[in-house]
């Protein structure tokens, strides 16, 4: 993330706060992504939309040849409005209600991954009412600890995720028997934010294992979706703005045992989206206690729910700092919660009233989380072409 002068004069007559999404490092990590998928024939990355909702952002999407990964009707809805082929959008999702359903049947996407059973045989017989046949993934829950966040893993036995393991065979020959679905393939996710590249390794061979006994069973599987969860470098993100994606894809090339003509499917989000936005804030007031130095922004919560829901952090960076000494500050919000903190003892160079702060690799589960708690109006963002137009260059 870059932020040279002509953005930095334009920021000064934006109303704040807003995210940034700087597009020139959007297209660098989408093309990354591209370009380390292709060690794997077959391959398809599907942009998690849950990440980034934006209807700009989404055409970046469309115009990289991704697909997406959908989580809600609302979601679907604006990927093919953005342009999106419907035949590369997957729905996913524990808690789909037969309008949505309907909804991504009448639009003919590529695939449902199907969680339990029931939706199983509501999709079934919705689609029998439609007259049309539909591809389902079953997501199994592999039972693999991803080590991240206990809020954002999703594999183990006890999260609400997926089809257990000991169901899988039961619920793969049902979907087989069903008249209006196709099994199209198995889907899984064991988590975000995932840096040990070791839990992908063990997810492969967890799959492998899998594969061995459907086909022992006579069963054949054209499609396998490793799902999402590379993670990212909060804590340096202009020293490593892109992921390993090449680390990331070498991994499952390596240990995933793919059959001939077997298609992949993977759901990136934040390795995506994350380190391109940033949520731009100004400094209402700078408080001194005896013990403390608070920047009290005109940010919180209700544009970057993160550090209060996960206890996340960001990387804070004064943009209108002129004097090099630096400070301990506590950077906090307006918003009426002792959570609403952004940073705590942050080592800043001397913060004003007025200042200008950066709250980076915000692109991911920002602007897309926003609240409007305490009357609060909705962050807008803003993409480079729209802050050099507005500066008027």
């Amino acid at each position: 993330m870059k932020f040279d002068k002509t953005i930095l004069n334009a920021f000064g007559q934006i109303e704040t706060p807003f995210y940034y999404y700087d597009t020139a490092l959007l297209g660098q990590t989408f093309d990354a992504a591209r370009q380390a998928s292709l060690q794997i024939p077959n391959t398809t990355v599907h942009f998690a939309v849950k990440s980034n909702a934006n209807p700009r952002v989404l055409q970046y999407v469309r115009d990289a040849g991704f697909g997406a990964d959908c989580v809600s009707g609302g979601e679907i809805e604006l990927c093919i409005k953005a342009g999106i082929s419907a035949d590369k959008i997957m729905f996913a999702g524990v808690g789909k209600t037969d309008k949505e359903i309907m909804l991504a049947i009448s639009n003919d996407i590529l695939c449902f991954n199907v969680e339990s059973l029931e939706e199983l045989d509501i999709i079934n017989q919705l689609a029998g009412q439609m007259d049309k046949t539909v591809n389902v993934a079953l997501r199994i829950n592999p039972n693999i600890d991803a080590h991240t966040h206990e809020y954002i893993t999703t594999g183990l036995e006890d999260n609400k995720f997926g089809i257990a393991l000991d169901d899988m065979l039961k619920a793969v020959k049902h979907a087989i028997n069903l008249p209006n679905v196709n099994y199209y393939g198995l889907h899984f996710h064991i988590g975000s934010q995932i840096l040990n590249y070791n839990s992908f390794r063990i997810l492969s061979s967890r799959i492998n294992k899998i594969q061995d006994a459907l086909e022992a069973a006579g069963i054949q599987t054209c499609s396998i979706n490793v799902g999402g969860g590379l993670g990212i470098d909060y804590d340096k993100p202009q020293d490593n703005p892109l992921p390993d994606f090449n680390k990331y894809f070498a991994t499952f090339k390596k240990y995933l045992r793919l059959r001939p003509n077997q298609v992949i499917h993977c759901e990136l989000g934040r390795a995506l989206s994350a380190q391109w936005g940033s949520l731009i804030t100004r400094t209402i007031f700078v408080k001194r206690t005896r013990t403390k130095r608070f920047a009290i922004v005109d940010a919180g919560f209700t544009e970057l729910i993160r550090p209060a829901l996960y206890q996340a952090h960001h990387k804070i960076i004064n943009l209108s700092a002129t004097d090099k000494k630096r400070h301990r500050y506590d950077v906090v919000g307006p918003i009426c919660e002792s959570t609403d903190t952004f940073g705590t003892d942050e080592l800043l160079p001397t913060v004003e009233r007025g200042h200008l702060l950066a709250i980076l690799s915000a692109g991911a589960y920002g602007e897309v989380m926003a609240s409007q708690y305490n009357c609060r109006p909705l962050v807008k963002a803003y993409c480079t072409e729209d802050i050099i137009k507005q500066s008027g260059h």
